[in-house]
Parts: C-alpha cells; structure tokens; sequence
C-alpha cells in the first residue's frame, strides 16, 4: 500500500534538544511513521552520533547550522531536497526563509503546509529593524503561496488574516511528552540541594521579551522560597549582564540551559510553582509543558498565555503585581490552579490529539 512521503523542514532535528518545532517533528515521527514515509532534515553538527531510522522516520543530515545565516542557506537546501521527493512538506517557522516556498510551482504534485509558530516574529524586540522586515517579508511570502497555513494560537491565526491576508488553521502544541521525576532520584538529587525546600522555577531563553529582568527584579524582594531560573545566558548581552548582576543572590539559582530531559523534568515537577514570564509567544511549548507535569502556574498576563491557559492560571503583569501574589498565594489556591490546568492538559495538550489533528490535515 502506498504511504505518502512527507518531508518535515525547519528544525535542527531529532531526537528533540532544542526547541517547540523540534518537538512537533519528533512527536509526529513517533505517532504518524506507520502512517506514512516520513523524512526529518537535521543539522549534523548538534548530533555528532548518527541514526539514520527514528521511529520509522528516515533522518538526512545537512552539515551547517540551522541557526543565522546559516540556517537560510540550510532551509534552501532542504527545502528544494524535499520538493523532489515528498508529496507534503511541512514546513516549520519561514521566518528566515519564507521567500522560497513559491518554488512549490515547479513541483505541482507537492503539498507545502506552513507552521508560523504563534508570534508576530517581525515585532520581536531583540531583532534589528531591517531583520523585523525580512522576518515579515517572508511570512507574508510563505502565507500566500502555501497550500495551507496553521498558527498554534487563535491570536495569531487573526494576525495573519490581519497582516497578510491569509486564512489558517490552529493546531497547538502537545505537552504529555515530558514525565515527573520523583524527588528522591539519587542521579539528580545530591547535583541540586535546594529540591529538598520549596522554590519557584522559570525555564526560558535569554531575551528581553521572556522577562527574565521583572522574575529576577520580583525575587530581589521576595525571599519566602528560592526562584530556579534555567536560561541560555551567555547567547545575549542581556542574559550575560543578568547573570553577572544576580550570581549570588542567596534566593536565587541561575542554571545553564539543560537538554537532558529527565533532569529538566525532575527540577520542573519537584517544584511548588512555575512561573511562565515569556510575553510574545503563542502556544508556548514550557507553559504547556509545566500544565502537564501537574504543577501550579503563575503566568505573564497577555492574550496568548490566557489562551493557552483558558483563564485557569494566576496573572501577573510585572514585577509589583508578582510579588504580591507571591505574598497572598495559599496552598489552597495552588492546589486549585494545578488541578483546573492539568485537567485542560489532559484533554487539549495531548501529542495523540495534536497528532490526528495533523493527519487530517495530510489525508485531505
């Protein structure tokens, strides 16, 4: 019987150690390979092991970056690889290399479905004005000459309408990828002493729009319990001079970035709150992610994070209003929040669901 090939372009790879879209890929790999011939494009120099085979998926390793520049010339390559030889492409975040989904002309039989994340990318502060006008120069580009769009929120499905023009459908992010760890793991137990108190946690990239400034800023004057913030510090200025201010600080842990999975999981589901500060993303897969380890959330007050959260988290909107929830928060409350949002995560933020939403988007 003849599977459909599809061609997933635009991440680093898997397995998963780097982001959302690389998630998406890994999760679809495992649960749609029986359906059909699946290839993952992956950047060689971040899986110095090779596999060729993952969950039935064929993996082709592209040496350049998939990052900057780089990952330009790397989304070029793969994308033209796929259109000879996939009858769907998926296609995940054109942000950089939107401009050449209107080859798909040349390959008529070739479906290309765009995922454009759940932001407007071209508004990010962190980038320079001309990269603001390439990033929305190629999403409108690939917004219009795509078969289909999808954005992970209902916010940002009403902005490409909006900006672009452009019809989309929202399929979000999966969360029940990521398991608990008990807090007596003796592999990661004796690494952090603090697992034994009680303290917050917050997992994000070094950038201005994940507020790492107004977490630090709220635990300056909050010293109830530790805050563990996990982040890519040394990748920006702004994650370098943070660091150096705060090293130190008796009620604060500055991690660097973890990838191991099981160790992130023990740290996250161990702690008594997560706090989710990121202000410019979509269906952000970490907040997804702390819903489904069944732990409280406090989360920065902006549509997308009320989306994803249906109203069921506690808001804050700087570093005033988090410490005083901080001050006010009871176990009851907390007990309450975990319970509505995993509720929520069971239902909506399954990878099975987020799976067959894709695999009618495929059959059609």
């Amino acid at each position: 019987m003849y599977k459909k090939r599809i061609n997933i372009v635009g991440t680093h790879g898997v397995p998963a150690r780097y982001g959302g879209f690389e998630t998406l890929a890994d999760m679809l790999c495992r649960n749609l390979s029986g359906e059909y011939e699946i290839t993952v494009y992956c950047n060689s120099n971040i899986y110095p092991k090779k596999i060729r085979n993952y969950y039935g998926a064929r993996l082709i390793y592209i040496p350049l970056n998939a990052s900057g520049f780089k990952g330009i010339v790397y989304d070029v390559i793969t994308y033209f690889h796929a259109l000879a030889k996939s009858d769907i492409i998926l296609y995940l975040s054109p942000v950089g290399s939107g401009f050449v989904i209107p080859f798909k002309r040349l390959f008529k039989k070739t479906r290309v479905i765009v995922n454009h994340g759940g932001l407007n990318e071209w508004e990010r502060e962190k980038l320079s004005s001309f990269k603001q006008k390439w990033a929305k120069f190629n999403h409108r580009i690939a917004s219009k000459y795509c078969d289909l769009n999808i954005a992970d929120n209902h916010i940002y499905k009403k902005s490409l309408k909006e900006n672009f023009d452009a019809d989309s459908v929202v399929i979000k992010y999966g969360g029940d990828h990521v398991k608990a760890v008990k807090k007596e793991n003796t592999e990661f137990f004796s690494k952090y002493p603090f697992i034994s108190g009680k303290y917050a946690i917050s997992v994000s990239r070094a950038q201005t729009d994940n507020n790492l400034h107004v977490l630090l800023k709220a635990f300056e004057d909050f010293d109830d319990y530790k805050l563990v913030l996990v982040s890519n510090w040394e990748v920006s200025v702004y994650g370098k001079a943070l660091k150096e201010k705060y090293k130190g600080h008796p009620n604060m842990v500055l991690l660097d970035a973890i990838y191991n999975q099981d160790e992130l999981n023990y740290l996250r589901s161990n702690a008594y709150v997560y706090i989710h500060s990121h202000s410019r993303c979509g269906t952000a897969p970490s907040l997804v992610e702390a819903m489904c380890l069944n732990i409280p959330v406090i989360s920065y007050d902006v549509e997308t994070n009320r989306e994803t959260t249906e109203n069921n988290a506690i808001y804050f909107s700087g570093n005033e209003s988090l410490v005083k929830i901080l001050k006010s928060l009871t176990d009851d409350d907390l007990k309450i929040n975990k319970a509505k949002l995993f509720a929520l995560a069971t239902e909506k933020y399954s990878w099975n669901t987020i799976s067959s939403e894709y695999k009618k988007l495929f059959d059609n």
